[in-house]
C-alpha cells in the first residue's frame, strides 16, 4: 500500500467538492496500479450519496446560514456531515494488488484503520453491519465504495472531534414523505477523541492525520512512506472534471432519482431549486426545494404543478393563486415560469 498526497503545490485542499472528485480521477483516469490510500480534511460540508434526494436529507436554510457546502459523491451510502475536525480516508485500487483487497469487502479496508486506532489507545473497536466502524457500539465512521472497470475506491469518515450538533442541524430527520432515492439511516454517532490515548487527544486535525498515517504505515515520519504526489497535469484534468460535472449545481443539487430536469432561480426570498420530469407535454414529477420557504410549503406547491401542461398560461394560473403567492411571492412567477418552460442550456 502507498500514500496518495492530495495537497496542491504544497497547500492543503479543504474544498469538499474538489476532494470528493479526486477519487474519481484516480479510478477513472490516472489508474495508478496497486493499492493507494489518501486522507484529507474537508471544510464544513454535507456529502450526499449518488442515489439520494437532497430534499429528503438536507436542511437548506442551515447550510446557507452557516456556509456549508453540498456535495454529491459518485458512490452510494447515506448523507454525512464533514468539518475540519473530521478525517476522510479512501483506498484506491487499480488491478489486483494481491493483498486481499476485494470490491464489496469492507473489512479489508477497515482493518488498517482499526489497527492503527487500537495502537493509539482506542479499545472496543468493531465493524457494525456491513460498513460502519464503531467504538463502544457507537458509530464513528460510515464507509462506501464505487467501481469502474478494474478500479474502485473504498473509504469513509473518521470522526475525531466533529461538531455533532452541527451535523444534526445540517441533516434532516428521516423523512416520512414518499420519495425515490436511498434514505439515510440515522444512528447515534460519537467522536474518537475521548477514546484515544492522552497523547492524541489534543492534536489539531492535521497532526492527528499525520499520527494516524504513521501508525497505518508503521513508520515514524510521513516522508518514510512511499507516496504519489498529485502533479500539475493531474490537477489540470481534475479541474476539467470539476468544471464539466462535479462543481455544477446540476450534479450536486439536481441529480436526484426520479427527476430528469433541473433548474435554479434566485428570488427575493432566497434560492429555489426545481427538479422535474416532463412526459407527453405535462409535468409528471416536480420537486421544489431551497431557502425560500419551509420544505413542507414548497412540497405542497410542487404537488399542485404535477399534471399541468408545460405552458406559461397553466403555470402562471397556479403560481398566482393566493396560497401559492404566500409561499413564493409575486416576484417568483416570471422566473419560475421561464425556468420550467425554457429548454436547458447545453453544458457539454
Amino acid at each position: 500500500m502507498f500514500l496518495i498526497d492530495t495537497n496542491r503545490q504544497g497547500r492543503v485542499v479543504t474544498d469538499a467538492i474538489v476532494n470528493q472528485s479526486i477519487d474519481n480521477y484516480l479510478v477513472n483516469d490516472l489508474k495508478l496500479p496497486g493499492h493507494g490510500l489518501m486522507m484529507y480534511v474537508n471544510q464544513p460540508a454535507v456529502i450526499l450519496g449518488i442515489n439520494q434526494n437532497v430534499m429528503a436529507e438536507v436542511n437548506f436554510p442551515y447550510l446557507a446560514e452557516n456556509q456549508v457546502q453540498l456535495v454529491r459523491r459518485t458512490s452510494g451510502g447515506g448523507a454525512v456531515y464533514h468539518d475540519k475536525r473530521n478525517l476522510i480516508f479512501e483506498h484506491i485500487i487499480n488491478g489486483d494488488p494481491q493483498d486481499g483487497s476485494q470490491f464489496g469487502d469492507y473489512s479489508v479496508f477497515a482493518a488498517p484503520i482499526l489497527r492503527a486506532l487500537k495502537d493509539m489507545g482506542v479499545a472496543d473497536l468493531a465493524i457494525s453491519g456491513k460498513s460502519n466502524l464503531v467504538v463502544a457500539g457507537r458509530k464513528f465512521s460510515g464507509m462506501t465504495m464505487f467501481k469502474n472497470g478494474d478500479g474502485y475506491a473504498a473509504g469513509g469518515t473518521i470522526m475525531y472531534d466533529l461538531n455533532v450538533d452541527a451535523a444534526h442541524q445540517a441533516l434532516l430527520p428521516s423523512s416520512q414523505r414518499q420519495h425515490k432515492g436511498v434514505a439515510s439511516n440515522r444512528v447515534p454517532i460519537t467522536n474518537l477523541r475521548q477514546y484515544l490515548a492522552p497523547a492524541y487527544r489534543d492534536l489539531d486535525i492535521q497532526a492527528f492525520k499525520e499520527a494516524l498515517l504513521c501508525h497505518i504505515f508503521n513508520v515514524d515520519r510521513l516522508d518514510q512512506i512511499e507516496t504519489y504526489h498529485l502533479n500539475d497535469r493531474d490537477w489540470e484534468i481534475i479541474d476539467q472534471r470539476l468544471d464539466d460535472k462535479y462543481r455544477t449545481d446540476a450534479w450536486n443539487y439536481g441529480a436526484n432519482p426520479g427527476y430528469r430536469e433541473y433548474r435554479a432561480v434566485v428570488l427575493p426570498k432566497g434560492r429555489l431549486h426545481l427538479n422535474f420530469t416532463i412526459h407527453q407535454g405535462t409535468f409528471r414529477n416536480m420537486a421544489l426545494f431551497g431557502t425560500v420557504a419551509p420544505a413542507e410549503q414548497l412540497s405542497a406547491v410542487a404537488d399542485r404543478l404535477v399534471g399541468l401542461p408545460v405552458t406559461a398560461e397553466a403555470l402562471t394560473a397556479v403560481l398566482r393563486d393566493e396560497a401559492v403567492l404566500e409561499v413564493l411571492g409575486n416576484a417568483a412567477i416570471t422566473p419560475i415560469v421561464t425556468a420550467l418552460t425554457t429548454e436547458a442550456p447545453d453544458e457539454g
